[in-house]
């Protein structure tokens, strides 16, 4: 196998850009997002709005090109329109028009031939878009998941796997014992090869958790995918069923990373995280040096913040107006904030409107919901958990799906869930208590994702 090639250019401002040659990226985008409720109803994992502009992929997609890495393939299959409309061909994140320079999207799809089937899990994801890894000229594939927030230089990762000679290297970080179980967990040797690889166990051996952050040899990929294809007792995965088998068979190794990274698939880890953003200084920084790229809305006018404003420790986006109080929240753009209004510790997404007099207190709510005038979301000290997911609203956090209508004076509890589109009629008392639903008794589509 050849050695890796880097490649320096001057970028459009005058510095230096590298290029990374031999390896292709691929990034499993696929996720239904269960345990994000409702938020990942209408929209793949990835897709969904966080930190205010962004969205979860952008930072998956950032790491590629600030590492030099532009030959791309994009893996969808759960609702994957908005995630194909935020990344079109790709322009805000480099991917230009050049020969070098490609973002692909493989999209899951039926067709007549055997062994066809909507994937089955992330190895078999792989192994149904193998033409068209092979297909590229590359030796390595650098495998990414896209729902996962951090700034990471894959470049150095890949020299590592090079310098080792590795089959495999798969990039780990430290993580605090009681979320570990949440995680496949990896034990190192002195010389970082992998001795073990447990998947979300309730008493793992170490603390270094696997990032789902993958180099494989290209022609190593095929024999691993070919072989867990014919085990019948695999679930084609490749935290629960590739890894495990590896151990002891090949040359696997470790990489530490030891920056900032967050898995953001829980309502509980996507709240805190986005939270986490807004310590000074924050764990992930937004520089110039490492940029955030994402799909920009041009046409948003910068943020206004009236005489009657109060703003605290708070991200607020482009496009908002803010004659309220916002303290320790996330704003997307467009976000209205009415006079005498409150949002407190809470994530607003594009173009909400909050009523006057109106109070939002640890909540989410989603793109285009419209809260008129005196109403309370997340209200009281009763932390009842969700009755229909109690294994998904249980912190307290109350989500407002897109679209949604509430009416005048309405007070909803704790640890809620107010479907989309709902309107006034959804609604049959001025009270929502902790732990209850609301959903629209009829269904209008959704207009944006």
């Amino acid at each position: 196998m050849g050695g890796l090639v880097i490649l320096a250019e001057r970028n459009a401002g005058g510095g230096v850009a590298i290029i990374v040659e031999n390896v292709v990226a691929v990034i499993l985008a696929g996720g239904a997002g269960e345990r994000l409720g409702i938020l990942g109803h209408e929209r793949t994992k990835p897709a969904i709005p966080f930190a205010g502009k962004y969205r979860i992929i952008d930072f998956t997609l950032s790491n590629c090109v600030n590492s030099g890495i532009y030959n791309v393939a994009v893996m969808t299959q759960y609702q994957p329109r908005s995630l194909t409309d935020h990344i079109g061909i790709g322009m805000p994140w480099g991917f230009l028009a050049l020969p070098d320079r490609k973002i692909q999207m493989l999209q899951q799809y039926l067709a007549r031939e055997e062994g066809r089937t909507w994937y089955k899990g992330t190895a078999d994801a792989v192994y149904q878009n193998l033409s068209y890894i092979e297909g590229q000229d590359d030796e390595l594939v650098l495998m990414l998941s896209g729902d996962h927030v951090y700034k990471m230089d894959y470049s150095d990762m890949i020299n590592y796997h090079k310098k080792r000679q590795a089959d495999v290297t798969l990039s780990i970080t430290r993580m605090p014992r009681d979320q570990l179980r949440e995680f496949g967990t990896v034990s190192v040797d002195e010389e970082g090869q992998v001795t073990s690889f447990q998947e979300k166990v309730k008493e793992p051996k170490s603390d270094l958790a696997s990032m789902g952050v993958y180099v494989f040899r290209k022609d190593f990929l095929r024999q691993c995918l070919e072989e867990d294809a014919q085990r019948r007792s695999s679930k084609h995965d490749f935290a629960r069923n590739i890894f495990p088998h590896l151990v002891g068979n090949c040359r696997l190794f470790a990489y530490n990373f030891e920056g900032f990274w967050r898995d953001v698939g829980s309502v509980r880890s996507y709240w805190q995280t986005n939270m986490k953003l807004l310590d000074v200084p924050p764990p992930l920084a937004f520089s110039s040096d490492w940029p955030i790229r994402t799909k920009e809305e041009e046409s948003k006018p910068p943020a206004i913040l009236s005489q009657r404003s109060d703003v605290l420790n708070s991200m607020i986006s482009n496009g908002c107006i803010i004659e309220g109080r916002v303290e320790h929240s996330v704003l997307s753009p467009g976000v209205r904030v009415a006079e005498n209004a409150v949002v407190k510790s809470s994530i607003i997404m594009h173009n909400t409107i909050i009523g006057r007099d109106s109070v939002i207190d640890y909540s989410i709510l989603d793109k285009e919901t419209a809260i008129d005038v005196g109403c309370h979301i997340g209200f009281g000290d009763n932390f009842q958990v969700n009755r229909e997911e109690p294994d998904i609203l249980n912190t307290g956090i109350t989500i407002v799906g897109k679209d949604a209508k509430i009416p005048a004076g309405t007070t909803i509890g704790r640890n809620c869930t107010i479907f989309s589109n709902v309107t006034e009629r959804d609604f049959p008392k001025p009270l929502v208590p902790s732990g209850e639903t609301i959903k629209a008794k009829r269904h209008r589509a959704s207009r944006t994702q």
